[in-house]
C-alpha cells in the first residue's frame, strides 16, 4: 500500500485488510450485514463496523449472527453458506469431496462453508426403517463415521431377534448389521439354531416297588421358531428341563426297578411324544430322548450284586450238572459196546498197553512173546 492510499484511507475512515485463501470475513456496517469477504486485500470501514474472521478449514460457520444472516440477507448467506436441516424423522448423510463426513441426527441444524469443498447431502427417512444398507455401512465404517450408528454382529448358526423401543422389529441373519441410532432403543437377542443336547441330571425317582434312585436324562433339541421360543416363555431351555422332569418322573415312577433297568436304553414313547408336542408349541424340535444313567443307592447296589452273583452261580451249576450227565451217558454207551463186542474190548486194552509202553523204558511180558502173539492171533480170529 502506497502513501497516497494510506492517507486517503485515513481521511475517509477506512483501512486495508488481507485475507488468506482459507479465511473469510463477515462485515457489519452500522449494525447491518454488509458483506462476506474472501481471500485478498479489502478496504473496510473502521468506524461503526464489526468484523468476524472465520477459517473455512473448520468447515462449519459458527457465529452469533448465524440465523439473523439467513433472515436478513438470504442472498449473502446462500452465496457463501450451506444450511442443512433435518426433520423429526430424518437423517442426513453429509459427504465432502466424495467422502462421508458425518451423519446429522433428527431435528438438527448445521451451516457449512460452501467454499470448504464439494458438498453432497443424502436424506434417509426413519419411517422407512432403521437398518443401514450393507454397502453404505461398509463405506461409513471405512471412513470412521460411526457416531450415528449402532453395529451388531450375529454369529454363525444363530439368528438375531431385533427389538426397537421394546417392540419386536424383525430377524437378522448371521453377519454384521448397522442401524441408525436416531434416539431409538435397540436391543438384539441371539438364538442358537443348531442341534444341542440338554441333560437333566440327578433326577430323584421313587419306583413302583418303592426303590429310590437317581436318573440322568438326555434330550436332543433345536430351535425352529426363534421368535416363538423367545416370546412365549422366559427361558425355553428351562421349560424343556421342567417338561422332561415332570413327564419322566410320572412315567418312571410307574415302573418297577427290574423293568426300569431292563428298559434303560429306550424310555417310554408316550412320555417322549408328550414332551415333543409340548415343546413344538414353544418353537422347539425335540429329537431323541433317553435315560443316560440310573444311579442306585449303595445298599441297593450291594443287594443287586449279590442277586446277580447268585443267578450266575446257579447257571454255572446247571451247566456243570448237564456236562457231568452227558459224560456219564457217554461212558455207559461205551461200556455197552465193549460188553457186546470182545474184540473192541481187546483193542482198547492194546491201546492202553501202547500208551503205557510209550511212557516206560522196559516192558516185561510174563507169558512170553509166543503167548503175546497167540493172543494177537486169537484177537484176529
Amino acid at each position: 500500500m502506497n502513501i497516497v492510499e494510506k492517507i486517503l484511507d485515513t481521511l475517509t475512515g477506512y483501512e486495508r485488510v488481507t485475507l488468506q485463501e482459507t479465511e473469510r470475513m463477515l462485515v457489519l456496517d452500522e449494525g447491518r450485514f454488509a458483506a462476506i469477504l474472501g481471500a485478498g486485500r479489502h478496504r473496510v470501514k473502521v468506524k461503526d463496523s464489526l468484523r468476524e474472521v472465520h477459517t473455512i478449514d473448520q468447515l462449519r460457520f459458527v457465529s452469533p449472527y448465524d440465523r439473523a444472516l439467513f433472515r436478513q440477507r438470504p442472498d449473502l448467506a446462500q452465496a457463501h453458506l450451506l444450511e442443512v436441516r433435518t426433520g423429526p424423522e430424518e437423517l442426513v448423510l453429509v459427504t465432502r469431496d466424495g467422502r462421508p463426513l458425518e451423519v446429522r441426527m433428527p431435528d438438527s441444524r448445521v451451516v457449512y462453508w460452501k467454499d470448504a469443498g464439494e458438498w453432497a447431502f443424502e436424506t434417509f427417512q426413519l419411517s422407512e426403517g432403521l437398518q443401514v444398507p450393507g454397502a453404505l455401512l461398509s463405506r461409513l465404517t471405512a471412513a470412521g463415521v460411526t457416531a450415528g450408528l449402532t453395529q451388531v454382529t450375529v454369529a454363525e448358526g444363530h439368528i438375531g431377534l431385533l427389538s426397537v423401543d421394546g417392540k419386536p422389529s424383525g430377524q437378522l441373519q448371521p453377519g454384521v448389521h448397522g442401524f441408525w441410532k436416531a434416539g431409538r432403543a435397540l436391543s438384539l437377542k441371539q438364538v442358537d439354531l443348531r442341534m444341542r443336547t440338554h441333560e437333566v441330571l440327578g433326577q430323584e425317582i421313587l419306583t413302583k416297588d418303592r426303590v429310590t434312585l437317581r436318573v440322568n436324562l438326555t434330550a436332543q433339541f433345536r430351535v425352529v421358531d426363534a421368535e416363538v421360543a423367545v416370546t412365549k416363555v422366559k427361558d425355553f431351555e428351562e421349560a424343556l428341563h421342567k417338561a422332561l422332569q415332570l413327564a419322566f418322573r410320572k412315567t418312571l415312577g410307574a415302573l418297577t426297578l427290574d423293568r426300569l433297568l431292563a428298559e434303560k436304553v429306550t424310555v417310554d414313547a408316550e412320555a417322549a411324544e408328550k414332551v415333543r408336542a409340548e415343546m413344538s408349541g414353544l418353537g422347539l424340535e425335540v429329537g431323541e430322548i433317553a435315560l443316560k444313567d440310573v444311579i442306585l443307592p449303595g445298599e441297593m447296589r450291594d443287594i443287586l450284586n449279590k442277586v446277580v452273583t447268585a443267578e450266575k452261580e446257579a447257571e454255572a451249576n446247571v451247566i456243570r450238572r448237564r456236562e457231568e450227565t452227558n459224560a456219564t451217558r457217554a461212558l455207559l454207551n461205551t461200556a455197552k459196546v465193549m460188553a457186546e463186542n470182545p474184540v473192541m474190548l481187546r483193542l482198547k486194552e492194546l491201546e492202553a498197553l501202547e500208551k503205557v509202553a510209550g511212557k516206560v523204558e522196559r516192558l516185561t511180558v510174563h507169558n512170553g512173546t509166543k503167548g503175546l502173539l497167540s493172543d494177537l492171533v486169537s484177537l484176529k480170529e
